[in-house]
């Protein structure tokens, strides 16, 4: 990651102007609200409707973050010194925490590139797949993508150390450079549903107070199932529509170096403590806290076992979490607009003047309709989007009795079901790009082809838990 913002948007000057104008208009007014509102307020809203708004034209989040933040202490007319303690109490928040996690996760990837253990997984993944079968094949690449990305909580960087390994064996058993593309994409989508210190992951198990098993049982468990075996079907039909899209040898980068003979150690330090954390966690339902110690303690061992210093390590995890130290911005400046909307109790308003009706409403209805939401209208980091439409409709949820593995299902289609389709996304692109395709029209048929089907699954399953 080149850009020192994860987040990072391109806008046109156009475009730009726009969102400008839209975020003077909003800040303006909410001055003037501030004279006016005193909580609780409906015009407390009017901070959570402007985000939409310039998420939606393309402006940075972060930025869009500040700009919303500063509308609603301005409505709630907060002194400096009452910002600054809101500021300051944001830092010890859980949407905080979240983002800390996300940057561990990356510095904990960097452990195990550094290490080789991700090499090592992939390659012995593979042997065991073998080459003779194109299925085994298919099967083994979509599975060391899962692994790899369930273990780093990330798919970019995943597939990126993945693919020098995995494009020379999809040459040699003649699979196109479409069809390697499909293979790397959903199977690192499904190993992003089921990691277990994901952010957005962690988020969803958050806002629906459950553990990681119930998380799996109801949720990510038969998404990524679902996506590997349909992929094991439409990958081949994708095969047969790009016949003679082979790979060249200018289009390989061949990963020659062998990892140290200190990486299989380091591997199975690695595997041992992810396990034994995410047990620990599961057995004593430990709470979102648990990562801010789990993912040192995993990078600690992986790092000592592979027989780097206890300096190295930590410049290992320090490179890796800088590159994302503007999602943990983000999710404390989204921790404090929070903060300011609850102080606004905008929801308590509509609560109390709409909840007698609302208990009528259908809580499948609810629940698709929030989940859709997410889909095509609440752009942005899966965790910033299960955060944001918990703490929005959350309290409504409970209203209409929607229980927690419901909750569930709706946060986890909400966040990810755009990843899939129906339009491109940075991470078909990114996977596009490490196994050298340019066929995107293939790649969203694959990711439609997951994305009906899985919808039409988590209906059912919403229409049984509501």
């Amino acid at each position: 990651m080149t850009s020192p913002n994860a987040y990072a948007l391109a806008q046109t000057r156009r475009r730009g102007l726009v969102t400008g104008g839209i975020a003077v208009i909003g800040l303006v007014g909410s001055a003037v609200l501030g004279f006016r509102a005193h909580p609780p307020t409906l015009w407390g809203i009017t901070p959570i409707l402007l985000y939409a708004v310039l998420c939606l034209l393309g402006t940075d989040l972060v930025i869009a973050t500040v700009v919303c933040l500063v509308c609603g202490v301005l409505i709630a007319h907060e002194s400096p010194v009452e910002f600054a303690t809101l500021l300051g109490s944001s830092m010890g928040d859980v949407v905080t925490q979240i983002g800390l996690i996300i940057m561990l996760g990356a510095g904990v990837g960097e452990v195990l590139r550094a290490t080789g253990v991700a090499r090592v997984i992939v390659g012995r993944v593979m042997l065991i797949a073998g080459e003779r079968r194109d299925w085994a094949v298919r099967l083994g690449i979509m599975v060391s993508c899962l692994i790899l990305v369930t273990s780093l909580g990330t798919l970019a960087g995943a597939l990126a150390i993945a693919a020098p390994i995995l494009l020379p064996i999809a040459a040699r058993v003649g699979f196109t450079r479409a069809a390697t593309s499909a293979l790397m994409f959903v199977g690192g989508c499904a190993g992003l549903a089921v990691a277990p210190f994901a952010g957005s992951n962690v988020a969803i198990m958050k806002a629906a107070d459950v553990g990681y098993l119930e998380y799996l049982r109801v949720g990510a468990g038969p998404l990524a199932v679902l996506s590997i075996v349909l992929a094991l079907v439409i990958v081949p039909w994708i095969q047969r529509r790009t016949a003679g899209d082979l790979y060249s040898d200018t289009d390989l980068e061949v990963d020659t170096d062998e990892p140290p003979a200190s990486a299989g150690r380091a591997t199975v330090a690695f595997l041992v403590t992810l396990v034994a954390t995410v047990g620990y966690a599961t057995a004593t339902s430990a709470g979102t806290a648990f990562p801010l110690l789990a993912l040192p303690l995993i990078a600690v061992v992986t790092g000592a076992v592979g027989g780097h210093s206890a300096t190295a390590i930590a410049g290992h995890v320090y490179r890796g979490a800088s590159r994302l130290i503007s999602i943990f911005l983000l999710f404390w400046l989204l921790a404090a607009l929070f903060g300011i909307i609850e102080k606004l109790k905008p929801f308590d308003v509509i609560l109390a003047q709409y909840g007698p009706s609302l208990r009528g409403v259908s809580g499948l209805g609810f629940a698709v309709a929030i989940a859709l939401l997410g889909w095509v209208g609440v752009p942005g980091a899966t965790a910033a989007q299960v955060v944001l439409l918990d703490k929005v409709f959350g309290g409504l949820a409970s209203t209409l009795g929607i229980g927690s593995g419901a909750w569930v299902v709706v946060l986890l289609w909400a966040s990810k079901a755009d990843t899939y389709g129906p339009f491109p996304n940075a991470n078909m692109i990114g996977a596009m790009g490490l196994a050298r395709s340019t066929d995107l029209r293939s790649l969203i048929l694959t990711g439609w082809l997951v994305l009906i089907p899985a919808s039409a699954m988590y209906v059912a399953i919403l229409a049984v838990l509501t």
